[in-house]
């Protein structure tokens, strides 16, 4: 038991206000009762700050701070290319992506395929979507958060699962986008000075009561934790390799999680209108680029503390056990009261993901499922009442299948892979939506299946592929594929194509200087840390 009375009451605050927070926030004008764009788009009404901050909210979770903190002890800060990569990619989101999604007035990224394809494309990818979110995402949440409650609190594994569910479903079931968003604005703030926290106070230990000793010890001790770009006689140039990172797998990876994915692009389709938007994508840029050192220098910290005897024989066993244990570690040695402000930062941004996460099954389910095949004269009141159902039922599925996580090593790898077995297929396809006159629907849907069957074959014909590099290629075989189906049924325009006008991809001047900002410290990084 690591928690202190005051760190226990600082938690149990937390727990009290988010939720009577997002249950405030919910709350209607008497007599008037929630409909689907209130309850699934938060009524269109986010402004920028709030739809950046309800994305990073969103992505940061225990798969970043648990996971993401384990693969920087065992590979180092070569993983962050997923956050500083993910800065770029945000940027042509909101150029290309944002403009189309919100001109076509979608709840859901299923739709669009309906919308450009037909519903063959759409129920597929839903199914597929409905599969991953719950089945991937929502568990590898839920679990990774129960160990850090694990090793701090010193509760079963079970016990804490059922904690994290309940406190992300004691409101966002209720509320909806509107109360997930609004919450994550409060809860982005906190993980990121909770996450500061960590990462000051293990170099302050780890310079032997000197911030900048510590600084300094990184630097020189662990050069090779520091290289961003890894050789191919590195351990680990399976799980990033190389310059294939910045080439390749990495931007199918980003681009389809950012910018196909229900789960995040959500915040933008409640957006007020296009600009905000934007802005809202851009701000969420300039916080990846700080998220590093929240999620991965904590890692690398905590690898060598762990090479230097610094830490207790309980501990070091803890370690030696599984590299995911490092951040759960780290907060175990924080001062009283501030190891209960870091570890509410941890559950807030796993309560944000989770929530989010249900909040996207259930509209994927209820508007691309339900009002197509099941009742499509559903009442706005019943199409509520289907979505709370939905991301009640998701929550219980996790629950009972989180434990069966229990003997993963690197998760924050584990999910990135199996994601990978749909994210170049969907990327392919939404592409070959907005920008491919002759995509057909055929097409699409062929792709849908390739993505999973030619994944597959590299993973078991050749494994010795990295599987970023096998997602790049499987990007590129499901393109071919799309056109293959668009030169045989040969039309010149799909009936479904949509039509753009040019001025839709301008962007203002301040939204031109945040983005060249962000790529020249981006570039910077790079040329630092290669």
């Amino acid at each position: 038991m690591n928690f202190s009375n005051l760190d226990l009451i600082i938690f149990i605050a937390y727990c009290v206000v988010i939720i009577g927070i997002g249950l405030w926030i919910s709350r209607e004008k008497k007599g008037i009762k929630k409909d689907a764009k209130n309850y699934f788009l938060a009524s269109k009404a986010l402004p920028w700050w709030a739809v950046g901050a309800s994305l990073i909210s969103s992505n940061i979770s225990a798969e970043q701070f648990i996971g993401m903190s384990g693969s920087g002890f065992k590979i180092g800060l070569a993983i962050a290319s997923y956050e500083w990569m993910a800065a770029l990619a945000l940027i042509v989101i909101a150029v290309f992506f944002v403009p189309i999604y919100i001109k076509q007035g979608i709840f859901t990224m299923p739709q669009f395929l309906q919308q450009r394809f037909d519903n063959r494309v759409k129920v597929v990818m839903a199914i597929f979507w409905l599969a991953v979110f719950v089945f991937i995402n929502l568990t590898s949440i839920l679990y990774l958060g129960a160990l850090a409650m694990q090793s701090m609190l010193g509760w079963n594994l079970l016990p804490s699962i059922l904690l994290l569910a309940f406190v992300a479903a004691a409101y966002s079931i209720y509320g909806g986008l509107k109360a997930v968003a609004w919450t994550d604005v409060i809860q982005v703030v906190l993980l990121v000075i909770g996450g500061l926290l960590v990462t000051y106070t293990a170099l302050n230990l780890l310079g032997h009561g000197s911030f900048f000793g510590g600084v300094n010890t990184l630097f020189t001790e662990a050069p090779e934790k520091l290289n961003m770009i890894l050789d191919k006689s590195h351990n680990y140039y399976k799980d990033l390799p190389g310059w294939g990172v910045i080439l390749g797998g990495m931007w199918v990876a980003n681009l389809y999680y950012w910018g196909c994915n229900q789960y995040i692009i959500q915040r933008a389709l409640g957006a007020k209108n296009v600009s905000e938007a934007q802005k809202g994508v851009l701000f969420a840029g300039f916080l990846k680029l700080l998220l590093p050192l929240i999620v991965v220098v904590p890692g690398i910290i905590a690898f060598l503390l762990y090479e230097k005897g610094m830490l207790s024989p309980g501990n070091m066993e803890l370690l030696s056990s599984g590299s995911d244990k490092a951040y759960p570690i780290l907060l175990t040695l924080l001062p009283q009261g501030i190891r209960g402000l870091a570890f509410a930062a941890l559950v807030a941004a796993i309560v944000s993901s989770l929530a989010s996460m249900m909040n996207s099954i259930s509209t994927i389910f209820t508007m691309d499922i339900y009002k197509s095949y099941f009742n499509k004269n559903a009442s706005e009141t019943n199409l509520v009442l289907t979505g709370r159902i939905t991301a009640f039922v998701a929550i219980c599925i996790a629950v009972c299948v989180a434990p069966l996580l229990t003997n993963l090593d690197q998760a924050f790898q584990y999910i990135q892979e199996f994601t990978g077995f749909i994210s170049p297929g969907a990327l392919a396809i939404f592409l070959a939506g907005f920008f491919y006159k002759r995509a057909t629907s055929n097409g699409a849907l062929a792709a849908a299946l390739s993505t999973f069957v030619f994944s597959l074959l590299f993973k078991l014909i050749l494994p010795e592929i990295p599987f970023l590099d096998r997602m790049g290629y499987v990007f590129l075989i499901c393109c071919f594929v799309i056109w293959f189906f668009a030169l045989i049924e040969n039309k010149k325009t799909d009936v479904k194509t949509l039509v753009f006008d040019k001025n839709m991809f301008k962007t203002s001047t301040g939204f031109k200087i945040g983005a060249l900002i962000i790529v020249v410290i981006t570039i910077i990084l790079y040329t630092i840390f290669r």
